[in-house]
């Protein structure tokens, strides 16, 4: 089966899930359509010859998987613009925080496979953690599908709708409180003498590393700081100076923080 595509929102998220899909040959250019109200921003894609183009209709039309990576505010009212373009026939795939799946099933009716699914901008390089949720009678092949396209752009799992915003702060948002971190450890590289691009290359690969060891081994990462701190080292000392500072309740408390602004957002998009 063709996979046809149309990303309605070409902005960072959209173009990224783009990049991801064609560098997965998931799709080919020729099958993905992206849509954006200035569409000379999507150069990049244009140049490759994907369909780029501010009409959601003609875009919709062509596809056969709909994701759409607009702002909340927007979804609502785009949701009603592509209406008579959908079919049972289609997916509609939302990537938009805080808008739930009772909503859009309001405006675009029950018999349209509708899921929503969180992915991170590491999407681009197929290193994506996306969490999806549907209506549990959505047909298990529509399931399948949405399932395969996000494996190929990195890891996915189907979760409750209710986790959606746990979900949305732990792996999108959690995207930018790890490069946080690789930014701190190489500014303190920095201070202990290596110069910027090469102290954010080690902080980088061994945040990588840390990854790596516990999606590989299934250890515990307290197991894992185990196996690196010994009595009255210098690791123990740096993790209890940081745990004196705050850092693990500064990190907990920002994820909170994060997930009470989507009640927010959920609230004031009326979810």
């Amino acid at each position: 089966m063709e996979n046809k595509i149309t990303i309605i929102g070409g902005g960072n998220l959209g173009q990224s899930i783009a990049r991801g899909l064609l560098d997965s040959h998931y799709c080919q250019t020729s099958e993905l359509s992206i849509t954006k109200r200035h569409t000379a921003a999507l150069k990049e894609f244009a140049q490759k010859k994907v369909h780029v183009t501010e009409n959601n209709i003609e875009a919709v039309t062509k596809a056969n998987i709909i994701i759409l990576c607009v702002q909340p505010k927007q979804l609502l009212g785009v949701l009603k613009e592509i209406k008579p373009a959908l079919s049972a026939e289609k997916i509609v795939i939302s990537t938009v925080t805080g808008v739930c799946l009772s909503d859009m099933q309001a405006i675009i009716g029950t018999s349209i496979p509708l899921f929503r699914a969180m992915p991170n901008t590491a999407i681009a390089i197929r290193e994506s953690m996306t969490c999806i949720a549907t209506p549990h009678k959505n047909e298990l092949e529509a399931k399948k599908t949405v399932l395969e396209l996000f494996k190929k752009v990195g890891e996915a799992i189907y979760i409750e709708e209710e986790q959606m915003a746990s979900a949305t702060v732990l792996a999108a948002c959690g995207i930018a409180f790890a490069l946080r971190y690789i930014r701190a450890t190489a500014q303190g590289g920095i201070e202990v003498g290596f110069e910027s691009d090469l102290a954010h290359k080690i902080a980088a690969q061994t945040v990588k590393g840390a990854a790596c060891l516990l999606q590989q081994g299934g250890r515990h990462p307290e197991s894992e700081i185990d196996r690196v701190t010994t009595p009255q080292g210098c690791t123990i000392a740096g993790l209890n100076e940081m745990e004196h500072r705050g850092f693990s309740s500064a990190l907990i408390k920002g994820i909170l923080t994060s997930f009470h602004k989507i009640a927010k957002i959920a609230n004031d998009s009326k979810c």
